[in-house]
């Protein structure tokens, strides 16, 4: 009590200079050094150059790891600072400080307040608090005009409580000729900044909401895919040269591949603030004005689904069983080749939506491909005796694996219907077809198809009724086939 007492008066007689530094020199006691006094303000002077180091190395310290992690925060805080810049000139330019005075400080912050890192940010933040300053400002001039009651008054703007400025014209002692004057500088000021922070945002380096909605979706089903990829051989991997099956263990912690997509599991409040901002900007790039946000959301659901139940078999791999029983034997290569073909569809959807084309016909073989996998694992299980209770509690990491990996083709077909509606909602592009290369013996084939022979009618199946049409003819003297057919001896001479 006496330490604080005495640092209260200190306080009421100090110099408001010094302030700083008394407030620094004792509150400072975690930083000092164990061997200096506590009340010794020498030991803080010396002490200071090592903090001011020490808290400069850790600023640049965090200043890399943001430009590593997304250089485009930097780039947003130069923004932000030119922003300030050109807005400061109320203050210091003089023919704009004679035209507006105090009211330059609603410009500075304004943008404070509505410069976002997105560009769909900025204009929401800016749009939704010019129109409601203006209206608010305008409804309070209004009631302070006429003389309405500060109980009316309050009642009439309780939708537009929250803004400074409607506050801060009601309360202003200013006579009744000079309101307009003031709500006519201080909104001036709001729309000057925030029209500032539009321009910057959108024609100096812009970061655009819906690109990254995009790319998130995108990165979300590539990370499920590679998760997919490695599953199967990482829980069916067997040493190289162990006959009784006993499972390799030279992996014992798990790659970085199987704990990526745990950042699909939180991503839905990230791709719904994404979604909101992207409605709000123009069209740019290959994104129209009308694209079909909504429908990224959708697919992200789908995503976030699909890592639900990849979060269950990621439970499994490391309870895989240190011998490998033979009904795991059995499942073993129809869940591998599940689990590659559906990362495969996968890499091909979201190759899709990176290069904003139709899924091409690699995702309709890799999906007729997990199904007949899928097909073969339901008839090995269907044909499988029962286990016994020992054998049971064997098995049972198998069989969990097999169910979720037959709920998983389910989810991933919702997945690429799904990235099939956005191609068609956002008009994709539509993929380039590759030119097929013909064998030898199919372009002879294609070569005598060409000259007049016919596939013949039963080897093409047809269900309805069908016409065959013969058409007769006589070969031409040119044709191939007539320079085989010698004429009959003695044809040819005369008599």
């Amino acid at each position: 009590m006496v330490e604080t007492r005495a640092f209260s008066q200190t306080f009421h007689t100090v110099h408001p200079h010094h302030l700083l530094f008394l407030i620094a020199y004792h509150g400072d006691d975690q930083l000092r050094n164990p061997g200096e006094e506590p009340d010794s303000p020498a030991g803080f002077v010396k002490s200071l150059p090592g903090k001011l180091k020490t808290c400069a190395v850790e600023t640049v310290k965090k200043t890399k790891k943001i430009g590593e992690d997304d250089p485009r925060r930097i780039v947003h805080s130069m923004k932000v600072g030119l922003a300030l810049t050109l807005v400061s000139l109320f203050y210091y330019f003089r023919p704009l400080y004679d035209g507006f005075g105090q009211a330059g400080m609603w410009a500075v912050l304004t943008v404070v307040v509505v410069f976002e890192f997105t560009v769909g940010g900025t204009l929401s933040k800016s749009i939704n608090r010019g129109v409601r300053d203006v209206a608010g400002g305008c409804v309070r001039c209004r009631s302070r005009v006429l003389g309405k009651s500060l109980w009316r008054q309050r009642r009439a703007c309780r939708s537009w409580s929250h803004g400074l400025f409607p506050s801060l014209v009601a309360v202003s002692g200013f006579r009744v000729t000079q309101i307009l004057q003031l709500a006519h500088q201080r909104l001036s000021t709001i729309l000057i900044g925030g029209a500032t922070c539009m321009l910057i945002s959108i024609f100096v380096c812009p970061v655009w909401a819906g690109q990254d909605l995009h790319n998130l979706v995108a990165a979300n089903i590539e990370k499920l895919a590679s998760f997919l990829e490695g599953f199967g051989g990482e829980f069916f991997s067997l040493s190289a040269g162990d006959e009784n099956g006993a499972v390799s263990s030279k992996n014992e912690c798990k790659p970085s591949f199987l704990e990526a997509y745990k950042s699909v599991l939180n991503s839905k409040a990230t791709e719904e603030s994404l979604a909101n901002f992207a409605w709000w900007e123009p069209g740019h790039g290959r994104f129209r004005f009308h694209h079909p946000w909504k429908q990224y959301l959708k697919v992200g659901a789908m995503a976030r689904e699909c890592a639900c139940l990849i979060e269950t078999l990621n439970r499994y791999v490391n309870s895989k069983p240190q011998v490998a029983s033979d009904f795991q034997i059995k499942i073993q290569e129809a869940c591998i080749k599940i689990s590659r073909e559906s990362s495969k569809t996968l890499k091909e959807v979201a190759s899709a939506i990176k290069s904003m084309t139709f899924p091409s016909s690699g995702v309709e073989t890799h999906t007729q491909n997990y199904k007949a996998a899928a097909d073969d694992l339901k008839r090995i299980l269907e044909t499988s005796s029962l286990p016994t209770e020992a054998d049971l509690q064997e098995i049972m990491p198998a069989l969990v694996v097999s169910s979720v990996l037959l709920d998983i083709i389910k989810c991933i077909d919702k997945i690429s219907l799904s990235v099939h509606e956005l191609s068609r909602m956002a008009r994709f592009k539509k993929p380039k077809s590759t030119p097929t290369v013909l064998l030898p013996e199919k372009q002879q084939q294609s070569t005598l198809l060409h000259r007049g022979i016919v596939k013949p009618v039963d080897d093409i199946a047809y269900d309805d009724d069908h016409v065959v049409i013969e058409v007769h003819g006589t070969a031409s003297q040119d044709s191939p086939e007539m320079k085989n057919v010698h004429p009959p001896d003695g044809a040819g001479e005369k008599k």
